[in-house]
């Protein structure tokens, strides 16, 4: 069966030095090229932030791209909107709150459904987390109850965004990314891909790569985590 899948998972929408998604707009332009408008979802809502002004953060970004960007909170039926969307773009933020408000508006299967069809998908930091199997590996603090931790599975691993190497010179006690990543692994077997800042997955036809300057670690329940270099072809993860 041909993959449709068109995935393209930002660990982060902003680093250091730059503007929102100013880094990767050259990748995000090849991303949803033929499309003319985004769908955006901005229920993760970073830092508090109201919706229609995440939104219109987003908007500005994506403007140089030529894309028009509809914000999902403004429509009367969001189902309809995911169906009736060109690409879809889930921002980042609270991960949990994001995967309740996917719930609560029951868009979670939609979405699954459009996306393994071939519409275009990028989440950034928690719209990557929600890609994959579940949310267990999210940064972020639980500050609402999502019914549960399973997400949209359009990729068949989970993800860390943000991903922070141990500091060799720390004096700080507290558990690593590593460590969780591992804690993790103690109940749970799916692989975990850790992004470093400023690297992205991209899928499509069928491939997945790494993409971006900064590289990620690949965590595997009882290997050695693998170093993995942007250019690297990952494609073998899809099979799940």
């Amino acid at each position: 069966m041909t993959d449709l899948r068109k995935i393209l998972l930002l660990s982060t929408s902003t680093v250091h030095g730059s503007g929102f998604l100013e880094y990767c707009q050259p990748t995000i332009t090849r991303h949803f090229e033929g499309c003319g408008s985004v769908l955006f979802v901005p229920f993760a809502s970073p830092g508090g932030l109201p919706h229609a002004e995440y939104a219109e953060l987003a908007s500005r970004a994506l403007k140089p791209t030529g894309l028009e960007l509809r914000s999902i909170h403004a429509a009367s039926d969001p189902i309809r909107a995911v169906h009736e969307a060109d690409a879809l773009f889930i921002g980042g933020g609270n991960t949990f709150l994001l995967l309740r408000e996917l719930y609560a508006r029951d868009l979670l299967e939609p979405i699954h459904q459009r996306v393994l069809g071939g519409m275009p998908y990028m989440g950034s930091s928690a719209g990557s987390n929600v890609a994959g199997l579940t949310i267990g590996t999210t940064n972020d603090m639980p500050i609402v109850h999502p019914p549960s931790f399973e997400a949209l599975a359009l990729v068949p691993f989970n993800l860390n965004p943000h991903y922070l190497d141990p500091d060799p010179g720390s004096t700080h006690m507290g558990e690593t990314r590593e460590t969780r990543i591992r804690e993790f692994h103690v109940r749970n077997s799916q692989p975990v891909i850790g992004l470093r800042e400023g690297a992205w997955l991209e899928v499509a036809d069928g491939r997945m790569t790494l993409g971006g300057t900064r590289g990620a670690r690949l965590f595997r329940r009882g290997e050695a985590a693998e170093e993995l270099a942007s250019g690297s072809d990952l494609s073998a993860l899809l099979e799940g």
